[in-house]
């Protein structure tokens, strides 16, 4: 039994994870909250995308009194982030935030932590106990000579045994950094400490580029040990990138089904069709097909047939020309502009065969 099959469930508005229940995708809004029309228009572009769970900032009286207008107008549940006031998180749950994430030693003294426990167990609302090894504790920093996967986790949980101590344990565990390998670390000897779902992320990963990059190694690394109830794909710029590339990451590992898989070659001298551009195409296209299904881009028709044999459906470009391809075979020839309306031709009627 892996690690994820045996952690706490928790229950974060409608949707629940940890204890084997699916791995579920988060993203965060990076509009001002206190603009309830942006914020709201972000979220329902995330949902669509498919995201699962999403977080907002809450710093200020305004956004957390935002907190309560945007959960009318959404569908997921709604994680208010908290840095320093323990009073904007004691305010986001009175709005009807369906979880809270904090990290305790940023909020003051133990008493403030308390008031905050306090008003989580009075709505039965979960915490998230985020730690950032760029937030590591003096102390911890002089303990182990600097930042370390080791004192990643002590200094979380130092965190959970404060809010346990205070009688509460419905508890979410993240601890995050920007070195992959130290934060893959810190994840396997968490795993072995507690039994609390864990929110998994390379936190600064960096742009699309570089942070898909970064995200898909670390969270990969993680997840295929069994470890990891929730994710977030961290990138900087547009978040809807964040639920795509967790979605492909899930898929790929075999955690999740259902989407469109598109494969495509990488094009060589025998490509004969502008198939970046087809690819591209392709992909947008099928963003809206709740099928678990795999289609294949190639890009010269002579080897094309063969290489989309493992595909469901599958096009093969040639000059002007190419071939529509099911199950490996060739079931028709058309012009090369005609080749995205009869892919989609096939999709739309898929469930009927």
């Amino acid at each position: 039994m892996s690690y994820r099959e045996k952690t706490k469930v928790i229950r974060i508005g409608d949707r629940i994870i940890g204890g084997g229940n699916p791995i579920l995708i988060q993203s965060m809004t990076n509009t001002k909250t206190e603009d309830v029309e942006a914020t709201v228009k972000q979220i329902l572009a995330l949902e669509k995308a498919g995201c699962e769970i999403i977080r907002c900032t809450v710093p200020t009286p305004e956004a957390a009194k935002a907190v309560g207008e945007i959960k009318r107008r959404i569908h997921i549940p709604l994680v208010a982030d908290i840095h320093f006031d323990y009073k904007m998180a004691i305010a986001a749950i009175e709005n009807g935030a369906d979880k809270i994430r904090i990290n305790p030693g940023n909020i003051g003294s133990v008493e403030r932590v308390r008031e905050v426990v306090r008003a989580a167990s009075e709505r039965e609302i979960p915490i998230r106990v985020g730690v950032n090894s760029g937030s590591l504790e003096k102390n911890l920093l002089e303990k182990y000579g600097g930042v370390t996967a080791e004192g990643i986790v002590e200094s979380a949980l130092d965190k959970v045994h404060l809010i346990e101590d205070m009688g509460y344990d419905r508890l979410v565990i993240s601890i995050k950094s920007s070195d992959v390998m130290m934060c893959v670390r810190a994840h396997e000897l968490l795993a072995g400490k507690t039994a609390y779902p864990l929110h998994v992320g390379i936190t600064e990963s960096g742009t699309v580029r570089s942070g898909n990059i970064k995200s898909a190694m670390g969270l990969a690394l993680i997840l295929n040990q069994g470890i990891g109830d929730t994710i977030r794909v961290s990138l900087t710029g547009d978040p809807v990138e964040e639920i795509a590339s967790a979605r492909i990451i899930l898929r790929t590992l075999g955690l999740r089904k259902g989407g469109v898989e598109v494969v495509s070659c990488p094009t060589c001298g025998r490509t004969q069709i502008d198939l970046i551009s087809l690819a591209g195409r392709v992909e947008k296209l099928v963003e809206d097909y709740p099928l678990n299904i795999k289609v294949a881009v190639m890009g010269c028709v002579v080897n094309g047939p063969g290489e989309a044999k493992e595909a469901d459906l599958g096009i093969a470009g040639g000059i002007g020309e190419g071939l529509l391809i099911k199950k490996g075979k060739i079931i028709r020839k058309l012009p090369e502009e005609e080749l995205l309306p009869a892919l989609k031709e096939e999709l739309d009627h898929w469930e009927e065969k």
